[in-house]
């Protein structure tokens, strides 16, 4: 049985670098209903920069392409990210999230998948070749003033 969620919002966007802001600054928004921390929020905000940043970089690297963007909320105060792309997908996956590896050229640092899955609690990646990728980043938002 899939899970409905509490709230959420869906975003289209070209992929260009200047939307990038716009998906962070709209993910942080929605967010911001769960009451995280300064730490949490640069955490997130993070998160979705390197993600839609692979999406621009890496999918679309000659040509214009839509990426969507979902952001829900669950029971627990689960944040669930979701980046979609339709470029060109990642060949190897496993090589694609080992730290240091870039398709990007000498500029790229190779670290966006180790950055998401250090900020968020679970990152999972999916990828077909000449369909493009999705990232699934969660992220639970510690209840302030509750103790564990």
């Amino acid at each position: 049985m899939k899970v409905k969620p509490n709230n959420y919002i869906a975003l289209e966007f070209l992929s260009r670098s200047a939307n990038e802001g716009f998906a962070r600054a709209s993910v942080a928004a929605f967010a911001a209903q769960l009451d995280p921390t300064l730490d949490e929020l640069g955490d997130i905000k993070t998160a979705v920069s390197e993600a839609v940043t692979n999406a621009i970089v890496h999918a679309y690297p000659d040509t214009l392409g839509k990426i969507n963007l979902r952001a829900s909320i669950f029971d627990g105060n689960l944040l669930e990210i979701v980046v979609r792309d339709k470029g060109r997908g990642i060949a190897d996956v496993a090589q694609a999230r080992t730290p240091l590896f870039t398709t990007g050229g000498e500029e790229r640092s190779g670290m966006g998948f180790t950055i998401m899955e250090s900020f968020m609690d679970t990152l999972s990646v999916r990828s077909e070749p000449g369909r493009g990728t999705v990232v699934v980043m969660k992220r639970r938002i510690a209840r302030r003033g509750v103790k564990p």
